[in-house]
């Protein structure tokens, strides 16, 4: 078995709504890369105002 992580030895990355750090979890362990924001309310947030930008045209 591999030795335990400390938490300050996780990965992190900025929200891409918020702007604040998160840090790895072990239900993103696959899709890592993919991860852009921090929980779900700032991806429904994301998600509203890029439907508010497209709708304001």
């Amino acid at each position: 078995m591999p030795p335990m992580r400390r938490k300050g030895d996780l990965p992190e990355k900025i929200c891409a709504q918020c702007g604040r750090p998160f840090a790895w979890r072990k239900k993103w362990e696959r899709v890592w890369d993919e991860v852009r924001y921090c929980s779900d309310r700032c991806r429904a947030e994301a998600k509203a105002a890029r439907g508010r930008v497209s709708a304001g045209r």
